[in-house]
């Protein structure tokens, strides 16, 4: 009987050099490791996206991260300083700046495995990085478009 045979990971495996634009930031802060503290970010944030959206112009889904300390932040960018939140959510104009990027095209369940095989990257290419977060953007929105064609940036702080 023949073993399944796993899909193919769709990752660019060279980095683009981008710069991240100056961004106001709407988010939920976890701290530990990212299994479980990404979805349960991410499970608080959704139900609050409509009270964001009746404020404030909602332009992107995204997290930042930092591997050392194991931080993770899931929330949404906003056109401008935001009005009215949630008292659950925290607000930062994060500042940007330059980013080697590589882009996963499939389901988000691909992210650990992606996240692991850029750091892998990283390393080989001996990028280096400067002590900000790391970015995931998420293009689409997952509720419209097919699983498979989800595409999620994936951008690490270069120096």
């Amino acid at each position: 009987m023949a073993t399944p045979q796993k899909a193919t990971m769709k990752l660019t495996q060279e980095p683009e050099i981008v710069t991240w634009p100056e961004t106001h930031y709407v988010f939920v802060e976890k701290i530990g490791p990212f299994q479980n503290t990404a979805p349960q970010a991410w499970q608080e944030v959704h139900p609050l996206v409509p009270r964001i959206s009746e404020h404030n112009k909602v332009t992107g889904y995204m997290s930042l991260y930092k591997v050392g300390p194991k931080i993770y932040r899931a929330g949404v960018a906003v056109a401008a300083e935001p009005k009215n939140l949630p008292e659950s959510l925290k607000y930062e104009k994060f500042k940007g700046g330059k980013y080697s990027r590589f882009v996963l095209t499939g389901s988000y369940a691909n992210l650990p495995e992606a996240s692991g095989r850029v750091f892998e990257i990283v390393s080989e290419k001996k990028i280096q990085m400067r002590d900000d977060y790391c970015i995931e953007n998420y293009k689409n929105d997952p509720r419209t478009t097919p699983e498979d064609q989800l595409v999620t940036e994936i951008l690490i702080p270069t120096v």
